[in-house]
């Protein structure tokens, strides 16, 4: 739960059902926690999985700290993390992704993985992502391939063709 707070805090979403604590629903859509950033973050690729215990551990007791310190009381049915509403979630991750704290490295890389769920479902296959709606690759208008499952562009991204496809390219676009 405190993970997927924290993933909700970089890219917020609407919340998955009514009583959901980790999703805060400060916005409409889905934001990490529906695109996957939990399943990025265990995936053996992404090289964080070892490290996610200790880093929820680590991420509740800031949010000790920051309760303390600002004087809010945490509910004990959720974690420390979870228990802090979104405007405080953000303000504890601004200290924590701060150039001057110590453990910045560890807490922006969280957020990182938690922006690839959402920009690029890393987790998954594309087509399959866009096929079961990704909430991200839909937020941002993520074209499907066409019939045959490829990619074209038939018009150039800039509105003009910036250089010449290199004389030994094949007709299927690799090179010779």
């Amino acid at each position: 739960m405190s993970l997927e707070a924290y993933a909700d805090t970089i890219l917020p979403g609407e919340r998955r059902w009514p009583g959901d604590r980790a999703v805060a629903g400060v916005s409409q859509g889905g934001g990490a926690v529906a695109s996957g950033a939990l399943e990025v973050l265990r995936s053996v690729e992404g090289g964080m999985a070892p490290a996610l215990d200790m880093l929820a551990d680590g991420l509740n007791e800031h949010a000790r700290e920051y309760a303390a310190g600002v004087g809010i009381a945490l509910d004990p049915e959720v974690p420390p993390f979870v228990s802090l509403d979104y405007p405080d979630r953000v303000l504890l991750v601004q200290r924590l992704t701060d150039r001057a704290h110590p453990e910045r490295e560890a807490w922006t890389s969280l957020a990182m993985f938690s922006t690839i769920a959402f920009d690029a479902g890393a987790h998954t296959n594309t087509v399959e992502a866009l096929v079961a709606g990704h909430a991200g690759l839909t937020t941002m208008g993520f074209r499907p391939p066409d019939a045959d499952g490829l990619w074209r562009f038939p018009t150039y991204s800039y509105g003009r063709q910036l250089a010449q496809p290199h004389p030994d390219t094949t007709p299927s676009g690799s090179p010779a």
